[in-house]
């Protein structure tokens, strides 16, 4: 289905099923090494050296930018149907959550969630086609900084409101 047809009603008489990890396909994670000596850390964010065009795993960048969220926040849902979002956490603990709405895909109508943060370094590719969205945990603002496919195009942005499905996905869970 064109990113264009999907609705909020829509995607409220689908049946998702929410998978541990990262299981959809096409989604790449990437842990990161932080190098800490007695003079602070040093995080490598993305490298050329990661390009894996037979896999696909990691995609050439033409859109960087920085986002912060408050605590608390939950930003989301949207998806896009032209670039690739490739992102890690600079500042602060996000859960970022994923459902695959390609109909071809193999894991179509899955559901993963991931927690990234400055506590686990991690890198996350999101392809076309994938609804997903964040929620900033913990006590202080989070920063996202986005390694785009391309540049950013209004037109290629379809949002959904946030509890319109999945409510009971997002964290914290106690118990």
């Amino acid at each position: 289905m064109k990113s264009n047809l999907i609705t909020a009603d829509w995607l409220k008489t689908q049946n998702f099923k929410i998978e541990k990890g990262v299981t959809i396909d096409g989604v790449f994670l990437k842990e990161l090494k932080s190098l800490i000596d007695d003079r602070g850390d040093v995080i490598e964010l993305w490298s050329t050296a990661w390009l894996d065009y037979e896999n696909g795993n990691v995609i050439d960048i033409k859109h960087v930018y920085q986002s912060a969220t408050d605590p608390g926040v939950v930003k989301c849902w949207h998806l896009h149907e032209i670039h690739t979002d490739q992102f890690t956490v600079t500042r602060g603990k996000l859960q970022v959550c994923l459902v695959d709405l390609r109909e071809d895909s193999p894991t179509y109508l899955q559901a993963n969630s991931v927690i990234m943060g400055t506590g686990i370094p991690r890198f996350l590719k999101i392809p076309k086609g994938i609804m997903h969205g964040w929620k900033a945990l913990g006590q202080r603002e989070c920063l996202v900084v986005n390694f785009q496919s391309h540049p950013f195009d209004k037109n290629d942005e379809y949002k959904f409101p946030w509890n319109c499905v999945l409510t009971e996905i997002w964290g914290p869970k106690n118990g």
